[in-house]
């Protein structure tokens, strides 16, 4: 059996068989992951911040959905847990000096190394590209490889000399268990966080009772309530103003001087009968 020409088919050619699963290519995803932003998928540029499961945005990314949660977007599963800026650190990154940019091969006849990454940790020199465990540090915000800080352990961030815990190394980019146990540390941190307040809230509250303030004689209740409202009220018959006519001792040409004084008021064929609102005179 042939075809035109006289061609004999063979049997892949006419039995189709199952198709083959595309996989997609390992290096490719992680680059991928590390060099676009989570949420709009856009290319990494700076400013660059994290959340608590080690999630990598660009910081007007981020800004854009909290301002409008209701626009539709890819990946807004992956952003659900950041209720305010709060909940995000913007990174310290380390630049690659040999990071030529992005139009280092626009022409096309150069390779192109899908690994070179923009960043490098300050202590070891690993590039941040995907194959290597890189951390930051919640305190400051500076991004470390783990190796350095498994290598130099120390209770001071490398770059900027500020102290920081074990709980504040956040890994970036993990894998699921390790973002579960990070999601585990936030909802900790939250509740903790939640508990302060609510301390702060009922320690303001607390008001002292009329019962409780003691009157000058020592003693509290009634004879200490009476007693200040006396207090009171002749502070407040101390503070009405006296009238300078009715002082004594005063001479009638001082109390003329003010405009509470007889001589001050006018009849009303003096008093004018219109008011204007402006300080012209026509």
């Amino acid at each position: 059996m042939g075809c035109d020409g006289g061609t004999i088919p063979k049997r892949h050619e006419l039995v189709k068989g199952p198709k083959k699963v595309e996989k997609v290519d390992r290096n490719a995803e992680l680059a991928a992951k590390w060099m676009h932003c989570a949420l709009s998928q856009e290319k990494l540029r700076r400013p660059i911040v994290s959340c608590d499961l080690g999630r990598l945005y660009n910081k007007d990314a981020v800004i854009e959905y909290l301002l409008d949660k209701s626009a539709e977007r890819p990946n807004t599963e992956a952003v659900t847990h950041i209720r305010g800026l709060k909940d995000i650190k913007e990174l310290n990154l380390t630049d690659n000096p040999e990071w030529e940019g992005e139009g280092r091969n626009t022409k096309g006849d150069q390779y192109e190394d899908i690994h070179r990454s923009m960043f490098i940790c300050p202590v070891v020199g690993l590039e941040m590209n995907g194959k290597h465990r890189f951390c930051y540090l919640h305190a400051c915000g500076c991004v470390f490889s783990d190796r350095a800080l498994k290598e130099v352990k120390a209770e001071i961030c490398h770059k900027c000399g500020d102290p920081f815990k074990e709980e504040d190394v956040i890994v970036l980019n993990g894998t699921k268990e390790e973002a579960e146990q990070l999601k585990k540390k936030m909802e900790e941190r939250r509740a903790k966080v939640k508990t302060k307040k609510s301390k702060k809230s009922k320690g303001a509250g607390t008001v002292s009772t009329p019962s409780d303030v003691v009157g000058p004689s020592g003693s509290s209740g009634s004879s200490g309530s009476s007693s200040s409202s006396e207090g009171t009220q002749s502070l407040t018959a101390a503070a009405t103003k006296r009238s300078v006519q009715v002082m004594e001792g005063k001479s009638e040409v001082f109390k003329s001087l003010f405009t509470s004084h007889s001589s001050a008021k006018r009849t009303k064929d003096q008093t004018s009968n219109w008011v204007t609102h402006t300080p012209y005179h026509f």
